[in-house]
């Protein structure tokens, strides 16, 4: 074992060799091997390229080099092209701030039976009076930031419970396509973590108006890991143990307080009061969704089968069952 390796679990370790094919005795090698394509993307800015860093990307893409390199490259393609999102990337951030005492997003203390992080957002607190999506996606963001410093997250990798109890109509139409599709390009495409389950419960039939919209923008391994339970919460429990979940999603821990990550990455700034205007706030960022909803592709937007202009969304003829709903999407890969 190598430094690199310090910090994992014998079990972590074994998983490590056997499901993305780290090899202690080529570590170095490997990792070189992703540092030497830099020079073949002269037009990004590499700001880190130590091998703690790098290492994060192999194993996020099983040790494949190319995949790895590229994961690396939009990591910060991504953040050269959305410049105002990631100013004052800190927890301490107005915006961000609100959004994660709202509990976006929240953390579990437990993790899962294979070792992974579980992160809850119940939709229902997004105060859109107060922060934007962007902020939400950039509370995640910082969020994953912090976790992703442990190995064995690096490894075991996160999975994403958002319960949509009580999400209004109202709340829907600001989650336009192009915010959505920023949300998608920063996680799906430009981050070094292992989603092992993406869990959707209490949707109502604008969010799977929303999916229909968002689906050609998903990765085939994506679509297989997301799962829409509806108002089935056994059909969770199947896949997440009761025993770790708050009682809001039907298990057997206490409800959830929305201000247990917030606290961790806040501390003493928890309790500080923010002056927070919103018509005061920057403009940078209501210019970001300007620029986003402008440059939104109208050929990519065709390849959905049910286009859904933005902002607005039609209820079908008829909802499909829970169990129609579920059918082709509970699959492991």
């Amino acid at each position: 074992m190598t430094h690199l390796q310090t910090g994992l679990s014998p079990e972590t370790l074994e998983k490590a060799k056997v499901e993305l094919k780290e090899n202690p005795e080529t570590l170095h090698q490997d990792i070189q091997e992703v540092r030497d394509m830099i020079i073949t993307r002269p037009d990004i800015g590499f700001l880190r390229t130590d091998d703690a860093f790098i290492i994060r990307f192999l194993r996020a893409r099983k040790f494949n080099h190319f995949e790895a390199f590229r994961l690396l490259a939009q990591y910060f393609e991504y953040r050269q092209q959305n410049l105002d999102m990631f100013k004052n990337l800190k927890a301490t951030d107005p915006g961000i701030k609100q959004a994660l005492k709202d509990g976006f997003p929240g953390v579990l203390s437990n993790l899962d039976r294979y070792g992974r992080k579980i992160l809850v957002l119940f939709a229902a607190n997004w105060d859109q009076s107060r922060y934007t999506f962007v902020d939400i996606l950039r509370a995640i963001l910082l969020s994953l930031e912090s976790m992703i410093e442990d190995p064995e997250l690096q490894v075991n990798g996160f999975i994403l419970i958002i319960d949509w109890s009580n999400f209004t109509f109202k709340q829907a139409s600001k989650l336009t396509p192009s915010m959505l599709r920023l949300a998608i390009e920063g996680l799906q495409d430009s981050f070094p973590a292992r989603f092992g389950g993406i869990h959707f419960v209490n949707q109502p039939w604008y969010i799977h108006a929303l999916y229909t919209v968002i689906r050609p923008f998903l990765k085939d391994k994506t679509r297989k890991r997301i799962f829409m339970h509806g108002n089935n919460l056994n059909s969770l429990h199947q896949l997440i143990h009761p025993e770790i979940l708050p009682s809001e999603l039907g298990g057997m821990m206490p409800p959830y307080d929305m201000g247990t990550w917030a606290r961790t990455l806040l501390d003493h700034a928890y309790d500080e009061e923010t002056d927070y205007c919103p018509e005061s706030y920057t403009l940078s960022v209501q210019d970001l969704e300007r620029d986003l909803e402008k440059n939104l592709s109208p050929k990519t937007m065709k390849r959905s089968q049910s286009v859904v202009e933005p902002g607005v969304l039609k209820r079908p003829d008829k909802v499909k069952s829970e169990e129609d709903n579920m059918q082709p999407l509970l699959s492991l890969d």
